[in-house]
């Protein structure tokens, strides 16, 4: 069958992908189903295959990725075509590539990705010859393109229950060596805290996950209280390289902001949750926004710390208690919220300058560690006090 034999058969169709065999086949409720005819290989580059039509199935299942991907059914007759033992490989928990696996892998490397997306989607062991063989692709990894990468390892963080056991195979295949080698170089403790960690994350928020994995560049941290602007240097750095690999990655500009921010939170560490200002000061370090998230990730990175270590979970449950607190306490978290703005500030006689801003950070801080000093006239009291200083040095 050829797309037009396919658009004969039904009576709505829509040509999404034509000039590959692709045809869109709309059911009587608007559901549309993808219909793509037989196809075969004439050449691939390890990116991207050019292929032709084909004039039977098995010539179609001779060239996909793996054995369980290799498997038709026939609905009239209620058949399986199975040429390549999938089935046995599925009720085994096997993955393993159809034919040689060196020469799979090489006719498109994306398939690396895809090896372990499975392998961890669906609990499965990759047989030995195609584990080496993939393990032997993964410096051709360069070669494909950022956002094939992307998306593939969006799909991994989105779809595997347990998302620690593919991130794992990243790291033994050599794969984060090569497409993330900042990553790869963290340190071994971090990496055992942080990819269970990613467990403890839904995978409808793969972001998430990806930032908990990615927070492990900071090191293994822990829970200790936020050490003023060194503190919030350092977390600015480590959230910077992972901002730097998302674009190389090409990330959209939300989805960087979102996994940026979680980074940061994390590599802040937790602040004592008896100490009212010092909450306050790690919520505005990490931004109101962004909070919750960053609550969420770095509580499940201290949970696995409190099961390998044998720690108890009540600090981190008062830790929690005291974030969510000082977030609905009404006290100003951002310089956005403070009584008074940069314009009231110009109108009490302060000029705009390189000191503006950093006298804004000084009202924060001072209504950050006496909440009832927000008040406009004290406020600009203050800041003009400040200005006043600034003069006589």
């Amino acid at each position: 069958a050829r797309p037009a034999d396919v658009r004969r058969l039904f009576r709505r169709t829509v040509p999404v992908g034509i000039e590959h065999g692709t045809v869109g086949v709309l059911a009587a409720d608007g559901h549309m189903y993808e219909v793509t005819t037989f196809r075969r290989d004439v050449a691939t580059d390890g990116r991207h295959a050019r292929v032709e039509f084909a004039d039977t199935v098995d010539e179609d299942l001779a060239r996909r990725d793996f054995t369980i991907n290799a498997l038709a059914w026939h609905p009239f007759r209620d058949e399986v075509l199975d040429p390549f033992q999938g089935q046995d490989d599925l009720r085994a928990g096997r993955l393993r590539t159809v034919g040689d696996p060196a020469t799979r892998f090489a006719e498109d490397y994306l398939r690396v990705l895809r090896a372990v997306r499975f392998a961890g989607r669906f609990e499965l062991r990759i047989e030995e010859d195609t584990w080496r063989a993939l393990c032997d692709a993964t410096p051709h990894l360069g070669r494909l393109s950022a956002e094939r990468i992307r998306e593939e390892l969006l799909k991994t963080l989105g779809s595997c229950v347990r998302s620690s056991g593919a991130l794992a195979l990243l790291h033994g295949s050599g794969a984060v060596e090569t497409l993330i080698p900042e990553l790869d170089q963290a340190d071994a403790g971090a990496l055992e805290l942080a990819l269970p960690a990613t467990d403890l994350v839904s995978a409808t928020r793969p972001l998430v996950r990806l930032a908990v994995w990615m927070s492990a560049m900071g090191g293994a941290g822990g829970a200790h209280a936020v050490a003023g602007a060194r503190a919030v240097e350092r977390a600015g750095a480590v959230a910077g390289a992972a901002g730097a690999i998302l674009e190389r990655l090409r990330f959209s500009r939300a989805e960087i902001a979102t996994v940026v921010g979680i980074v940061q939170g994390m590599n802040l560490g937790m602040a004592d949750p008896d100490d009212p200002v010092a909450m306050r000061r790690w919520c505005s370090a990490v931004g109101r926004d962004q909070v919750r998230l960053v609550l969420g990730a770095l509580l499940a990175r201290e949970r696995v710390r409190a099961w390998q270590e044998g720690h108890e979970l009540a600090p981190l449950v008062r830790f929690a208690r005291a974030c969510r607190a000082a977030l609905g306490s009404g006290v100003p978290l951002s310089v956005q919220e403070l009584s008074v703005d940069g314009r009231a500030l110009i109108r009490a006689g302060l000029k705009p300058g390189p000191r503006f801003g950093e006298i804004l950070d000084a009202l924060l801080d001072a209504v950050l560690v006496d909440p009832a000093r927000d008040d406009p006239q004290g406020l600009i009291a203050l800041a003009l006090s400040l200005a006043e200083a600034d003069s006589g040095d």
